[in-house]
């Protein structure tokens, strides 16, 4: 139920001007005014001296009934939204992707790498009690509870959790259970946010969170709305806002409408055809981080008829990426080669750009037994360009003799639904660093491993690389991992896509730099209302 100590946006009100002018990917009605709506007013830089005040009311795609609070259970960019104004961790990604301190002051290796020293700052929760190394234990231990599937638990699995201990409240000793060169990435994993000793064991994530980050919380109703209040005693200062509210707008065109209709101030994820029909026209200000969006397909490599080298090959294969980013993305990104990280720390950029070549594609499926092919592939209109680039694909596999079935699914339930259903689907990410994004999906152990790639002699390589301390060695072992998923991995990726947000005129702080998933993507507690 919305909060009535809080006068803002009646939910009802909200649906009925935001669903009726456009449908999802339609162009919508142009604002009239003058001045630019472009990133480079909207970025920190030049906006003027913050004002202190107001809510900000914040849109983006939620996971209906089933959302949660619970910060270890993050999955959406609504989630990961609503958890960074909540919680904090020890570390999290800058815009270069390299870990940057956060509730970690500081932290320091020993010459083997295997036992990392971390200070926290002097920090408190919301409650205010200190955070304390016990705390950051409690919340590590959680998210490794193999009986759970916490994002995060694969990217803490160096942690030796029972040796590492307290060395005061303020100091922690990490022990690995092997020499690991870049542990910071794993205190700025997705997902490890700090909460307070005991406080999974409460159930009291979506009643009453408790976290050490920059608001906190007044009310939650899933699939629906959350409200939250600055947090005056924030360790790196109190947010310019009094209050922050997420609501929860699945369709593209509900959030732009709502936007258009002042009824909110932010638009987390516009497609490129609503950027370019506001883009430089006053009424809302566009704010586009290029390349930040990696989109592509999922194939299931545990199941027919991906569980075949051939098949996966001829599907690299029939994938016209050109074509793809023209007609899913409108040219709004560039082209992918079946790899995540395009321009990250360790991409292997030195692999031919694959291009369609549909008479080695018939010559696999044939080899293969699969001529004929039908498939059905998943897809949802619950990200920009997925319905279209399921629809351009559709089109190129039956240039190959492939037919797809193009099966649009719950915007609600639609990651969920992907993960270990079904054998072929859209999908996308945003940033992170490459060790990240294997970590956390390409493991045997990985806990959002969409396209079920297991193989013991990978997961090897991936601790090997971790073990490495050159860093020169190191990235040659990287590649010789993305060499074999070019080969024969599940992830058909097929382009990078610029990640779009609106916000209102007067919404100021916004950073044009960092990409999704990123520190200051989504940080409010720096946004103000001019």
């Amino acid at each position: 139920m919305h909060d009535e100590r809080f006068p803002g946006l009646h939910r009802r009100g909200f649906l009925t001007a935001a669903t009726g002018a456009a449908s999802l990917g339609a162009p919508v009605l142009t604002g009239c005014g003058s001045g630019s709506g472009s990133a480079k007013d909207t970025g920190r830089k030049g906006d003027g001296k913050p004002t202190q005040g107001g809510r900000l009311r914040a849109a983006f795609a939620g996971g209906g009934a089933g959302e949660t609070l619970d910060p270890h259970l993050a999955n959406l960019f609504a989630d990961a939204a609503r958890a960074k104004a909540l919680y904090d961790k020890l570390a999290d990604f800058g815009a270069d992707l390299s870990a940057r301190p956060r509730l970690a002051e500081n932290w320091e290796a020993n010459k083997t790498l295997d036992r990392w020293q971390v200070t926290l700052r002097k920090a408190t929760f919301h409650d205010g009690r200190p955070v304390t190394a016990a705390d950051v234990l409690y919340s590590y231990r959680r998210i490794a509870d193999p009986e759970q599937a916490f994002r995060a638990r694969a990217s803490l699995e160096p942690i030796d959790l029972d040796a590492s201990r307290a060395t005061g409240e303020r100091g922690i000793e990490f022990v690995l259970k092997r020499p690991t060169a870049e542990f910071p990435n794993v205190l700025a994993a997705f997902g490890a946010y700090v909460v307070p000793e005991n406080s999974g064991e409460s159930g009291g994530f979506d009643t009453r969170p408790i976290g050490s980050g920059p608001f906190r919380f007044v009310s939650f109703t899933p699939g629906r709305s959350a409200v939250f209040r600055r947090y005056d005693d924030y360790w790196e200062g109190a947010p310019h806002l009094d209050e922050l509210e997420f609501v929860v707008a699945n369709e593209e065109s509900a959030r732009v409408n709502a936007l258009l209709g002042g009824q909110i101030e932010y638009a987390h994820e516009l497609n490129p055809t609503t950027a370019r029909a506001h883009e430089g026209k006053g009424q809302i200000a566009i704010v586009r981080l290029p390349g930040s969006a990696m989109q592509g397909f999922a194939m299931k490599t545990d199941r027919a008829p991906f569980d075949d080298q051939r098949v996966r090959e001829a599907f690299f294969l029939i994938a016209d990426r050109r074509e793809l980013v023209d007609g899913a993305l409108s040219g709004a990104g560039v082209i992918g080669n079946d790899l995540f990280g395009k321009g990250y720390e360790y991409y292997a950029d030195g692999l031919p750009q694959r291009g369609p070549d549909l008479d080695r594609a018939r010559a696999l499926l044939k080899q293969a037994g699969a001529e004929n092919l039908k498939v059905t592939l998943d897809t949802s209109a619950v990200a920009a360009g997925f319905i279209e680039a399921a629809s351009v694909f559709r089109d190129q596999a039956r240039k190959a003799g492939v037919t797809i079935d193009v099966k649009v699914g719950s915007k609600d339930s639609y990651w969920a639904d992907i993960l270990d259903n079904g054998t072929l689907c859209c999908y996308r990410s945003g940033a992170m660093p490459v060790e990240a994004h294997i970590s956390q999906r390409l493991l045997s152990d990985s806990t959002t491993n969409a396209t079920k790639w297991k193989h013991k002699d990978f997961d090897a390589l991936y601790q090997q690389a971790q073990s490495t301390r050159d860093k020169t060695e190191r990235a040659a072992v990287y590649e010789r991992m993305q060499r074999r998923l070019y080969t024969e991995g599940g992830f058909l990726i097929w382009g990078f896509a610029d990640w779009i947000l609106g916000t209102a005129r007067g919404v100021k702080g916004v950073s044009a730099e960092a990409p999704a998933n990123t520190l200051d993507w989504a940080r409010f507690d720096k946004v103000w209302l001019a």
